[in-house]
């Protein structure tokens, strides 16, 4: 009788896994290319003129002098692109607003600057209106938003705390999820793990740490969380992994948290293969109590958006740590890895799950996904010099942040380029802000 029932756990445990894969066309193509700068504000504190001092080992005030790479890991090509950057750079896409502007542009975001606390003090934050145009293959930046604490609603003293504006930087929150709601904008950050709510003229009106099970979270950026530390202990959210996903639940206010990366346990170990999920009331200010688990697929490290498509179903970006097309993988052991990626992108996914649907721990159930590896492009989309030399288009990025639904039949997606750091398209050139819009019409139809 035992047997018998192992054999029947076996059997749904095999079905609860069961998950569709549906076809995606790539309907239209654009581009912000990687070398885009703005200038700070004219009130800001003239040191944010220059952006990336602090990226190497020591400090460098002298403009365009070191050129970025995509670090060892990555077969430390070179990107092309030096720093420091005179004015700061609009990079790193790092989410999509649900909710679009009254002219019709996306709200999209640009992450804490150069992907750490200490290294970017002088990169500014900023969100911005935006509209890619797949007709031209070109993206308009219709404004940047600079956000600035001028009323002190930050509760821990910021990188621009003596200055008259206030402005925040790359040293005070990254940034990571964003959402439109009756006028103001929110947005979910990877150091607190915090949200903010923000006016839309940049102005921080609140910000709120993290309650899960009636405990605070905290990772360890996190002020007040002091080195040495002991992981799973004394902070719970991994580095750099806090609000990379949080969505916006239609009609009810809620905003959906999740985390990029699983909790640390008492050990020091991730908790298990999935991610923590919990819910915001926007008109109460405060965590519901409610919270859910997301189940990473095998291969997948982390998630990178997370947008509702109706009331209760969602899409998620499911990603490895790859970057690069896996046709031009280096050799197993290869000394010279010039030409050739050594972690290519395996796992890259878009995944539809159902919020309304959970199992007894709290997984929220996935319905399908498409393949960004796999992307047909029997029209010719694709703009020169963004595909492989054979077979179907790949959106092949170590870091794709970006997802919205547009209609009935189509997503957009936007990679985060990283820049100076990324690469992934071509060798030996930095990735830029591509913009791809996907005709997936079965995924978004799945229940």
């Amino acid at each position: 009788m035992r047997f018998g029932l192992a054999i029947l756990a076996c059997s749904l445990a095999s079905a609860a896994q069961a998950e569709e894969s549906f076809p995606a066309r790539l309907a239209g193509h654009a581009v912000l290319p990687a070398f885009t700068l703005v200038a700070p504000p004219a009130d800001a504190p003239r040191d944010l003129w220059l952006a990336g001092r602090f990226t190497g080992a020591a400090r460098n005030d002298l403009p365009m002098s070191v050129e970025g790479d995509t670090g060892p890991t990555y077969g430390s090509h070179a990107t092309g692109i030096s720093l420091p950057f005179i004015g700061q750079p609009v990079q790193g896409m790092s989410g999509f607003a649900m909710n679009r502007a009254e002219d019709g542009s996306w709200f999209t975001l640009t992450d804490n600057g150069f992907g750490s606390k200490v290294n970017s003090p002088d990169a500014m934050l900023f969100f911005h209106r935006m509209r890619p145009d797949f007709q031209t293959g070109r993206v308009e930046r219709v404004e940047t938003v600079f956000l600035r604490d001028p009323d002190r609603k930050v509760p821990f003293r910021i990188a621009n705390e003596t200055t008259e504006s206030r402005y925040l930087t790359g040293a005070d929150f990254d940034p990571e999820s964003i959402q439109y709601l009756d006028g103001e904008i929110w947005i979910g950050d990877e150091f607190g793990p915090h949200i903010l709510r923000v006016a839309l003229d940049g102005r921080v009106l609140s910000v709120h740490r993290t309650m899960l099970e009636g405990e605070l979270l905290a990772g360890p950026d996190t002020p007040g969380v002091t080195v040495p530390a002991q992981p799973g202990k004394d902070f719970r959210v991994q580095r750099s992994g806090g609000y990379e996903g949080m969505a916006l639940q239609p009609g009810s206010g809620l905003l959906w948290a999740m985390l990029e990366k699983p909790l640390l346990a008492d050990d020091g170990q991730p908790e298990g293969d999935f991610l923590r999920v919990m819910t915001f009331d926007t008109a109460k200010g405060d965590w519901t109590g409610d919270s859910y688990r997301f189940k990473l697929a095998e291969g997948a490290t982390a998630i990178g958006d997370f947008n509702f498509i109706d009331e209760t179903r969602a899409l998620v970006i499911e990603r490895d740590n790859g970057e690069g097309d896996a046709a031009r993988a280096c050799a197993e052991g290869a000394a010279d890895q010039s030409a050739c990626y050594p972690l290519p992108a395996r796992v890259k996914r878009v995944v539809l799950v159902d919020t309304a649907s959970t199992d007894a721990e709290g997984y929220l159930r996935r319905i399908g996904h498409v393949d960004l590896l796999d992307i047909a492009d029997p029209d010719g989309k694709a703009l020169p010099g963004h595909k492989p030399d054979e077979g179907n288009f790949t959106f092949p990025f170590f870091t794709i942040e970006d997802v919205a639904r547009v209609d009935d039949s189509h997503i957009m997606l936007a990679n985060d380029n990283n820049l100076p750091f990324s690469g992934g398209r071509q060798i030996g050139q930095a990735a830029d802000n591509e913009f791809i819009l996907l005709s997936v019409p079965e995924l978004l139809a799945a229940k």
